[in-house]
């Protein structure tokens, strides 16, 4: 037997039978539902024509978020609440302020990006309650949005001008009620199109499904796995959704380590991270992909892929992180670096998955930095991510750790250069000496994003900014190294 999809929907519970696991909400709003409104751009998550607002019961709170529609599979909303710009109309026909203000301002021309726009303010709007935002909030808010035909500037005129207008309360307590009502006691267990999809609730529920089905696919916030199927058309084998699973989303320190479960979203995991390193993260943190991406997508999922453009790996390297696995025989604790075997190949047993990450709280001397190096500030891969680690005493380098993405098969430490730094004053001397030795470290690849020999230059020099910043002499501010100015919270 299968458990029907249900979800909060247009004011009441929508229930769905038979459709596949791996039709997005997207496809069912405009092909099942003929709700057209949510429109389809690029279909991988970029564009932002298809933003919509999920509502879940996250710690007991009711939690309201922007995601892109076109990747999430259906059968994720389960016990959730979905909202699209059908839902902005005032029940008297009024508009929105959202759309209001989109209006007053111009913000649209042919319309085809608005309704995603809508969302994206109106997620702003909620979480705001009123107050209005910074234009840093505003620019972090619209960032997974593109607009071709109007520009910006009108679109955040609107944003500003929003919460300017008569306020429309939203009763948030009702909708908790209502997702209360709809969370199940046990795992979620749906079939469709000959396909199985498994929402397990805990972590020895997970195990025993990962060993029933060691073919299935583990799927956490599927800003990957969905283009798979969007882009690249790919049947998926049955999957196993970890979305559902309290453990995997918990955040926690303990012995001198920050643990974040693997299910933790990326801006959950960012947020508590940065409240340890503001200035070393909080800048990759807002230019990691964008809103909806980082408010579905996990950190373990993104340790998991084990991509060599990932930005999440080279930091967490250099800062000698930890990877927790569990498996049929119990966790396995490894050093990040070491999980890490080849381009996609990882460290993992059979009917093992990532459980946790385990980042290190700063200490003394030590400095961090991170830097990425990408064609646009906002939503783009990196052509290079650093991250440098080093301890300091008395101006003497007593460690140093180095890692780049998008320098070879896999996020990898920079040995060579190590070498030249540990134990030596950081003088410019040596900054020239580490510098050259990165040669003897990477081999990197040409392609789109960029030539080998940039890749290379671009490597050392910011090694140099690294030392700008962080020489025991006169060292650089930061407003005197960093391009752009971030200014609110991200």
């Amino acid at each position: 037997m299968s458990d029907p999809i249900r979800f909060y929907y247009r004011g009441e519970v929508h229930e769905v039978n038979d459709a596949a696991p791996t039709r997005t909400i997207l496809q069912h709003l405009r092909e099942d539902l003929h709700c057209t409104g949510t429109k389809e751009g690029c279909g991988e998550g970029d564009c932002g024509a298809c933003t919509v607002v999920v509502g879940s019961i996250e710690n007991g709170q009711l939690e309201l978020k922007t995601v892109n529609s076109c990747i999430q599979f259906l059968p994720t909303l389960d016990g959730k609440a979905l909202f699209t710009v059908e839902d902005l109309q005032q029940p008297n026909g009024m508009l929105h302020p959202v759309q209001q203000a989109l209006v007053e301002c111009h913000g649209s021309q042919c319309g085809f990006c608005t309704p995603g726009f809508a969302m994206s303010l109106w997620g702003m709007y909620l979480k705001h309650d009123g107050k209005a935002p910074t234009r840093a909030q505003i620019d972090d808010a619209l960032s997974g949005n593109l607009c071709r035909c109007t520009g910006y500037r009108p679109i955040i005129d609107a944003a500003q001008r929003m919460t300017e207008l008569p306020r429309v309360d939203f009763d948030g307590d009702a909708l908790a009620g209502q997702l209360r009502g709809l969370q199940r006691d046990a795992g979620f267990d749906y079939a469709g199109a000959g396909k199985r999809f498994h929402a397990p609730r805990t972590l020895d529920e997970l195990v025993r499904l990962r060993a029933d089905y060691p073919h299935a696919l583990l799927l956490a916030g599927s800003t990957d796995v969905g283009l798979w199927v969007t882009k690249q058309m790919r049947e998926l084998d049955d999957i196993i959704y970890l979305g559902q699973v309290e453990e995997l989303k918990r955040i926690a320190e303990r012995d001198g380590m920050i643990e974040i479960g693997a299910g933790a979203t990326l801006n959950d995991a960012y947020a508590a991270v940065c409240r340890h390193y503001p200035d070393e993260l909080s800048e990759l943190w807002q230019r990691f992909a964008s809103l909806p991406i980082r408010n579905a997508g996990t950190l373990g999922g993104n340790v998991a892929n084990g991509s060599p453009i990932g930005d999440s790996m080279p930091w967490l390297i250099a800062l000698d992180s930890q990877v927790v696995l569990r498996g049929p025989d119990g966790e396995r604790v490894l050093a990040l670096e070491d999980f890490y075997l080849g381009y996609q190949q990882k460290d993992l047993r059979p009917g093992e998955f990532v459980q946790a990450v385990r980042v290190p709280l700063p200490y003394a001397g030590l400095r961090l930095r991170t830097y990425k190096l990408s064609k646009r500030f906002d939503q783009d891969i990196s052509a290079v991510c650093a991250a440098f680690a080093i301890t300091l005493e008395a101006g003497r380098i007593t460690r140093a750790r180095i890692a780049f993405g998008g320098m070879a098969a896999t996020p990898k430490r920079a040995a060579a250069a190590e070498a030249m730094l540990a134990g030596r004053a950081w003088t410019e001397d040596v900054l020239a000496e580490a510098m050259a030795a990165l040669e003897r470290d990477y081999a990197p690849l040409t392609d789109m994003r960029a030539s080998s020999a940039y890749r290379m230059q671009a490597a050392r020099n910011l090694l140099r900014r690294f030392w700008l910043e962080t020489r025991p002499a006169d060292p650089l501010p930061r407003e005197a190294v960093n391009a752009f100015a971030l200014g609110g919270n991200v």
